[in-house]
């Protein structure tokens, strides 16, 4: 499908995404016959056409159970996740007070384009990073590192904030979440199939009645194709996730460009994030949100983003931006430690100093109050009491 220009992008690619989140819950139903399969198998030896047809009954009576399932699934992540994604990264709710300096920002960003306040997060860790989570208006929201605040100034934080706002706005977060449920579901039943698979023995008997056998000799070869379907389920759910996410950076720099009309604050954000946003103790699924993802798959292949170096290179080419390259950044300033015990004493005044709080040497003597000034009405002045 052809696209011109940044919203017919925005448009094709959640005509894909739709595709591949529907892909997904395809999955779902190719690992439950693959289980079927396998289990029909277990139960005892058979030829090969009769499992593929009992594994076909079996997963036409697991259908309905299977969908409930998934849905229910979706549904208490649609309810909790936002609390799981707080307890794993320590995010806090922030409001004006607290950081003025961040939800300002925020709040004229959604004013210049009418869009909803999202709620606003501060993660108490020094990484670089930021992202946008949530379901529907009422629950999004956008979490940045107190590294971030301390690293990056007003512009290239508004930038960032541009970069999470597009995700809302083209409504990339909903969509991430989602495929994040559904491939969860995946992953946790293709590990926990293997699991039981390796622990237990390979031997299968004729558990099985003799007048429901038809042949023999294809349980092995069911097994195998069972293990290869479930596997090949949780290879593709990886490969959507990853190709929801990295499609949707390029535009998500993009919008924040049109928001903020500042291409060179998103390069220079860019490049301090890079390397820098790794959040401790945060799983994968949290990590495909951020702004950029450092934890890089093998040989880029199950990398979540694309490399900051494209990135900077498509903003450059096509919203004219510079690229200062990558920068070192200073460290961050320490607080001052608390007092203990008595004041250290001041140094002694060198030499021909003067003493401390005495006018430093050819400045005019003032004194600390105008001589001039008319005392209140019965106090009493330089010459007696004062009297209107």
């Amino acid at each position: 499908m052809a696209a011109y220009g940044l919203y017919s992008h925005i448009r094709a690619n959640r005509i894909r995404s739709g595709f591949l989140l529907a892909g997904l819950f395809l999955l779902v139903y190719i690992l439950t016959y693959a289980g079927a399969l396998v289990g029909e198998a277990f139960l005892g030896d058979a030829s090969l056409d009769w499992l593929l047809q009992a594994a076909a009954r079996d997963f036409i009576v697991a259908l309905p159970f299977v969908t409930l399932g998934t849905a229910l699934w979706i549904l208490i992540a649609y309810k909790f996740h936002q609390a799981m994604i707080d307890a794993v990264t320590d995010g806090r709710d922030v409001t004006r007070t607290d950081a003025p300096r961040l939800y300002n920002l925020l709040e004229n960003l959604c004013i210049s384009r009418g869009i909803p306040m999202p709620q606003l997060k501060v993660m108490n860790s020094s990484a670089l990073n930021a992202f946008a989570s949530g379901m529907n208006p009422r629950q999004y929201a956008i979490s940045v590192t107190q590294g971030l605040l301390d690293q990056l100034d007003d512009a290239e934080i508004e930038a960032v904030l541009g970069h999470e706002l597009t995700h809302i706005r083209n409504g990339d977060v909903r969509m991430m979440v989602i495929a994040v449920i559904i491939a969860g579901v995946i992953s946790f039943f293709a590990e926990l199939f293997f699991r039981m698979l390796f622990r237990s023995s390979f031997r299968w008997g004729d558990r099985r009645g003799s007048d429901d056998r038809k042949g023999s000799g294809g349980a092995f070869l069911a097994i195998v194709i069972g293990i290869a379907l479930i596997a090949l389920a949780w290879l593709l759910s990886i490969m959507i996730r990853f190709a929801l996410s990295r499609r949707r950076e390029f535009l998500a720099d993009a919008g924040s460009v049109e928001l903020t009309k500042n291409p060179d604050a998103m390069i220079v954000a860019l490049r301090k994030i890079e390397g820098r946003g790794e959040l401790e103790g945060a799983t994968s699924a949290v990590m495909e949100l951020c702004v950029d993802n450092p934890r890089e798959g093998f040989v880029d292949l199950f990398a979540t983003h694309p490399p900051v170096e494209e990135r900077v290179a498509a903003l450059v080419k096509f919203a004219g931006g510079h690229d200062p390259g990558p920068i070192e950044l200073a460290p961050p300033p320490q607080p001052a430690p608390e007092d203990a015990g008595e004041p250290a004493p001041l140094p002694a005044p060198q030499a021909g100093a003067p003493a401390p709080g005495a006018p430093a040497p050819g400045t005019p003597f003032l004194p600390k109050e105008s001589p001039l000034a008319r005392p209140a009405p019965g106090e009493a002045g330089p010459w007696g009491p004062h009297e209107r």
